[in-house]
């Protein structure tokens, strides 16, 4: 008899252009929900979610956090989006060291999007709560994983080692554990 399949939920925000005003309620949002304490103010360096605009050429491009990377990119290219051209850069997720977008602005650490995981369970991230335009929806997904893959407890710790590894390479050990100890307060 074979083993169950594993599967796991993937969850996603989509981004459709051309509802974007440039609003940001979508970060003001974030904002306050990753506020020490959770609400407490509307810093927008601590949204994971940053809203890229250009004003002459009437464009919003709303642009979630991703990973960290240590190196700056090299990537220049441009997109063509409904005869809007975007440049790669304004795209990217990353936290990278080109730019400042997505660091918490206290210690400099790189963010990411977390979806607004909480307890109790948001039934959707914050962002797309206070999208008055419906301009970012969210959607989970069941998708069946590799044998690989669904050994995932494993793959994730070797993740953050890395992740922790490079973090302490740049910004120093106390000043991660600094970061950490701050954040699990909330």
């Amino acid at each position: 008899m074979s083993k169950p399949a594993k599967k796991r939920i993937i969850k996603e925000i989509k981004v459709d252009l051309s509802k974007c005003n440039g609003c940001r309620a979508c970060e003001k949002a974030c904002a306050a929900f990753h506020a020490v304490p959770k609400f407490s103010c509307f810093n927008p360096a601590r949204s994971r979610i940053k809203v890229v605009v250009d004003e002459t050429n009437d464009q919003w491009v709303p642009v979630r956090a991703g990973g960290y990377t240590q190196a700056e990119c090299s990537g220049r290219n441009h997109y063509v989006i409904e005869g809007k051209e975007y440049s790669e850069c304004a795209l990217c997720p990353a936290s990278c060291p080109s730019r400042e977008w997505f660091k918490e602005p206290d210690s400099g650490l790189p963010l990411k999007c977390d979806m607004c995981e909480d307890v109790p369970p948001l039934s959707e991230p914050m962002c797309v709560q206070m999208c008055a335009r419906d301009c970012l929806t969210y959607s989970e997904r069941e998708v069946i994983v590799a044998e690989e893959e669904a050994e995932e407890p494993d793959n994730q710790m070797m993740e953050l080692k890395t992740a922790y590894q490079a973090l302490v390479k740049k910004h120093g050990e106390q000043k991660v554990l600094d970061t950490f100890s701050r954040l699990s307060q909330r």
